[in-house]
């Protein structure tokens, strides 16, 4: 064992110094530079209210319990004379806990009305945790901030809902010329 050299230590400690200070830095000066984001990236959870039917279905599979809904029941007028009233949910609270939340998408997959959404948000510190629980005018300004989905692909095959969608509607049109051809057609010998 070679005996140490007192303040060899420091001696090495100041080298690692020197060598890194004559280095370009690489750290991003993140408020005055803005960090450049994947598309689609994970911020916050967006909420367009206008397709919550309030299920609760996202509140049910979130694993930490931090989504907190609250609504009541209206009634709606029948549509047409003879017909029943309708009930409908009206939601009156969505709120969620980002202290608890883990990010992990689920009310975002079993939502079945395309109500919430990830925005790029990440911006929403806040001093105390009290405050990291959003209610819905929260969640629906982030809703602006959600990008467009990507574009489909042209070469992929149609999907099987839209097909028959093009097909009553291609069956309704025939049946609808077949119909004026007739009319035409009676009118035509008189």
């Amino acid at each position: 064992m070679s005996p140490k050299i007192p303040g060899s230590g420091l001696a090495k400690g100041l080298a690692v110094t020197l060598r890194t200070m004559t280095r370009r830095s690489v750290t991003a000066q993140y408020p005055d530079a803005q960090p450049e984001l994947p598309p689609r990236s994970r911020g916050v959870i967006a909420l367009f209210e206008e397709n919550c039917t309030v299920c609760m279905l996202c509140a049910r599979e979130c694993p930490d319990w931090c989504i907190y809904i609250d609504s009541h029941k209206e009634t709606v007028p029948a549509a047409a004379p003879g017909g029943r009233e309708r009930s409908r949910n009206v939601l009156d609270r969505f709120a969620i806990d980002f202290s608890l939340c883990m990010y992990c998408g689920i009310c975002i997959e079993v939502c079945p009305f395309d109500a919430l959404f990830w925005s790029p948000e990440f911006e929403y510190a806040e001093t105390d945790i009290l405050e990291l629980t959003h209610e819905r005018d929260k969640l629906r300004e982030w809703m602006w901030t959600v990008p467009e989905p990507p574009a489909l692909d042209p070469r992929a095959e149609e999907p099987k809902e839209i097909a028959a969608a093009h097909k009553a509607a291609e069956k309704a049109a025939a049946a609808q010329a077949a119909a004026e051809a007739a009319a035409q057609q009676q009118e035509g010998p008189q």
